[in-house]
């Protein structure tokens, strides 16, 4: 299947690089695995491991995965769709399809009382959902703040269950939402996660379909991505490992989310553009390939050349690069080391320093579910790592780290 062709990855490159994968998952702490790496023409797959921890079925290559925040770098195409028809335009306010975000009040300070609140000095933008610069996120660094109690507390982010996914439908979801303050003004500051979900409603309310209907016909269908879905029907489950929780303190494997009768086992009320796809590698692999070919799958146009390049392009300004660069580096030991690439274009990391093998430029994301997606177009090449083990441990990212740093030394030129 490879070949030693200078487009590719070299033999002996691509060896080390099941080794070390077949080393995580000999040491127990990772079942099972599929990774997919591309460059130019050429694919390499590996499955390697058991669906289960206790054994049993092998992963195979078309294992579906929860995709977790690996959803956002897809889920935002539907936006770009919209905006490539003038259906809606970056700096337009959200308020007319989105009331419930309009007069919105901001936070003094981001870690003082609900109640101690200024006005927004300007609306909520489209731009600032694309970029994560609503005015309010998921920062666990912040965890004494009323703020984030309070968005746990609301539904907004999280179950009682522990779950984290949304759970009540878009349009309850919105209004509880609604009815907290602002930890930002709008557009002052990159906040990781809520302006993914929120524009899953912008979609469905723009486009008067559902947010899965729209993906599918515009995204999802084109790109022969038939695995790719917010939840797993009854004839593919026995494809859906269980997603594990490892005990942090003891390692034990507990199942966070069961295949049969689990959250990805029906249609969710909520369908979460910031963690809830469920996918495969060689959907996942169509879907950034395209983003590579600069928004063109099989001679058919996907996504403008300008949406792609502006997705995968560097949003923030200076001054907001800075303090996303400090909030990593001050979050690293949260994040076992990931996330460490500086910038942020539309859903999705774009990395602006060189922190690790991969070079500046490159784009896509980590999933709290044990997964990682990026393309690169310096040297034309998508990675894919997918696993069913939860970041509550370091396992799984260490997994991830572990796959990037030999996949780029396995370039064969």
């Amino acid at each position: 299947m490879m070949g030693q062709g200078n487009s590719g990855f070299s033999e002996a490159g691509l060896r080390r690089l099941r080794e070390v994968l077949e080393r995580h998952v000999e040491s127990g702490k990772i079942p099972g695995l599929v990774a997919l790496v591309s460059r130019g023409e050429e694919t390499h797959v590996e499955a390697i491991g058991t669906m289960r921890h206790e054994g049993g079925a092998p992963m195979r290559r078309d294992t579906i995965f929860r995709m977790a925040s690996t959803s956002k770098p897809v889920a935002v195409s539907a936006t770009m769709v919209l905006l490539d028809e003038c259906r809606l335009r970056m700096d337009d306010p959200v308020d007319e399809w989105l009331p419930e975000l309009a007069d919105r009040q901001v936070l003094k300070r981001p870690d003082g009382p609900l109640d101690d609140t200024v006005p927004a000095r300007r609306p909520i933008l489209v731009r600032d959902l694309l970029t994560s610069t609503l005015g309010l996120g998921v920062d666990m660094t912040a965890k004494g703040s009323p703020i984030l109690a309070a968005l746990f507390e609301q539904g907004v982010y999280g179950q009682e269950d522990g779950w984290l996914l949304p759970a009540p439908g878009p349009d309850e979801w919105m209004r509880r939402l609604g009815t907290l303050p602002l930890a930002y003004q709008p557009g002052e500051r990159w906040q990781y996660n809520l302006s993914d979900d929120v524009l899953g409603v912008l979609v469905a309310r723009v486009s008067g379909q559902s947010f899965e209907e729209f993906l599918r016909e515009r995204i999802f269908d084109p790109l022969d991505m038939k695995d790719t879905a917010f939840h797993v029907p009854a004839d593919k489950l026995h494809r859906l490992p269980p997603l594990y929780a490892p005990d942090w303190q003891t390692g034990e494997f507990n199942v966070e989310d069961e295949a049969e009768g689990g959250h990805h086992s029906k249609p969710p009320a909520f369908p979460s553009s910031g963690g809830g796809l469920d996918s495969t590698a060689d959907d996942y692999h169509a879907y950034f390939r395209m983003l590579l070919n600069g928004g063109m799958h099989n001679g058919r146009r996907i996504l403008s050349r300008p949406a792609v390049e502006l997705m995968t392009t560097n949003q923030l300004p200076p001054e907001q690069l800075a303090a996303r660069v400090a909030w990593a580096r001050n979050a690293v030991h949260l994040g076992y080391g990931l996330s460490q690439h500086g910038g942020w274009g539309f859903g999705m990391a774009v990395r602006t320093y060189r922190g690790d093998y991969a070079p500046i430029g490159q784009f896509g994301w980590d999933g709290g579910a044990g997964t990682t997606t990026y393309a690169d177009p310096d040297n034309q090449l998508v990675g894919i790592l997918l696993t069913q083990v939860g970041m509550s441990t370091p396992d799984s990212a260490r997994a991830i780290h572990d796959f990037w740093t030999t996949l780029y030394q396995a370039i064969g030129d």
